[in-house]
This record gives structure tokens, C-alpha cells and sequence, in this order.
């Protein structure tokens, strides 16, 4: 990260008269919220779709009129595929790959302005926010006896960068069962609010990932209700 003091002293000597404490910085970090908490970066690798919190932490921009402008492109093509003008910004990635995000800013105060523009960039690192490709798999049994253990139908752990997802279950009559629409969410083996019978029922899930890829899955989904761990038949229903 580059020591905003030493920039701010290098352009005090290009202007020429204002103090280090004076000039108007700028300090651009990603805030990303995690399920360990508040995150801030400027390096972050995760799963789509991920929102993300852009903030240019300027400090000195008292009397100053301010221009702003957050250039996003991918790591493999330098034009910005979006351009952003405001101080701060907020944007959810959905697209698999390396996201490049860097701000252009504009201080000026009558005839004095501040710049930070690509030769402040090439002097430090864009912020960084690395989406990872899709993955999702579906099981083809569950066991809801209220256990608190496998008692929901749902996408294996482990899936990433899904966004867009629809499931259904159905069951051997074709009657929709089912549906939900969010790959943490699933089905509790009931209908109506009551308890289907143990027994064989299908799946179907539509789903896309961040990088494009379709997934068609359809599998059949063993639901027994007297299966505990160890596989130990526990005298339910």
C-alpha cells in the first residue's frame, strides 16, 4: 500500500505551496460483509453473488469541489466494463474472474487541483475481488426425523458462485411437492405442513453460475425418516 503522507508530500511539491496536512487524499478500500463479520480489503477472494462496499477514505477535502469516478474492469481487459461517479459506491459481482477496481479522483480548490489518476495507480495495487467459478451438487438422500442432522433437503455444502437457482420436488405422481429459490434454502419433507411417507421423490433444479455455466439436475431424493447416523433405524415414523 502506498504511504499517503509520501504522495501527499511528492504533489506539495508539484503545487508548490501547501502543507502535507493540507492536500486532499485518497485511501480506497473494499468493506465486504462476512460471515465472521465487517471485512476490509483491498485483496478479497470469494463466492458469487457478492456485494461489496467501495469508500475512497479522503481526509483534507474541506474547500475542496470533488470528482469521482470508480473504473471496474476484469483482470483480462483493461476497458472498465462499468464506471461508477461518487465518493462511494456499492456494487454485487456475479461475473466469475479477477475484478480490477480502481478511483480516479479530482481535487480543486481556484486555480490548484489534485489529481489522482493512472499515474497514482502505477504507483500502487487496484483493489481486488477475486469471484470463484460455480459449483453445485445435489444429494440423493435425506433423513428429516428430527435429529437436527441431514433433516433438509438442500444443495451440498460446498456450492459456490450460484446466481440464479430453482428447485423443485416433486413425487412419483408428478405432483409438485416443493419449490425455493435460494441454494442455502431446501425442503423439510412436508406438504401442506404435513410429514410425507418415506419413500422415493425427485428433484429438479435450474440453476447458472458466475461463470456462465447451466446446471439441469435431476436425480432421485431418498427420503427416510428412520435413518440415523451409523445408519441405525430410529424407530420414527
Amino acid at each position: 500500500m502506498i504511504n499517503k503522507y509520501l504522495l501527499a508530500t511528492f504533489l506539495c511539491n508539484i503545487i508548490g505551496f501547501l502543507s502535507a496536512d493540507e492536500v486532499p487524499t485518497i485511501n480506497p478500500m473494499a468493506t465486504i460483509q462476512t460471515k465472521d463479520g465487517e471485512k476490509i480489503t483491498s485483496n478479497y477472494s470469494g463466492s458469487a453473488p457478492l456485494k461489496v462496499t467501495f469508500n475512497a477514505n479522503t481526509e483534507n477535502t474541506a474547500g475542496w469541489n470533488s470528482y469521482y469516478e470508480w473504473r471496474f474492469n476484469l483482470e483480462e481487459d483493461q476497458t472498465p466494463y462499468l464506471i461508477r461517479y461518487e465518493e462511494n459506491t456499492e456494487y454485487t459481482f456475479t461475473k466469475a474472474g479477477t475484478h480490477n477496481i480502481r478511483l480516479y479522483a479530482k481535487f480543486v480548490q481556484g486555480n490548484d487541483t489534485i489529481s489522482y489518476t493512472q499515474d497514482f495507480w502505477n504507483l500502487k495495487d487496484p483493489i481486488t475481488i477475486s469471484i470463484s467459478e460455480s459449483i453445485l451438487q445435489m444429494p440423493n438422500a435425506f433423513s428429516p426425523n428430527e435429529d437436527g442432522i441431514n433433516d433438509i433437503y438442500k444443495a451440498k455444502n460446498g456450492y459456490q458462485s450460484i446466481t440464479e437457482f430453482h428447485a423443485y420436488i416433486f413425487n412419483r405422481w408428478g405432483q409438485k411437492l416443493y419449490e425455493w429459490t435460494d441454494p442455502a434454502g431446501g425442503w423439510d419433507g412436508k406438504f401442506n405442513g404435513k410429514p410425507v411417507e418415506e419413500g422415493v421423490y425427485f428433484v429438479l433444479v435450474e440453476a447458472k453460475g458466475a461463470d456462465g455455466k447451466k446446471y439441469h439436475i435431476r436425480r432421485d431424493v431418498n427420503l427416510l425418516r428412520g435413518y440415523t447416523v451409523g445408519g441405525v433405524r430410529s424407530g420414527g415414523e
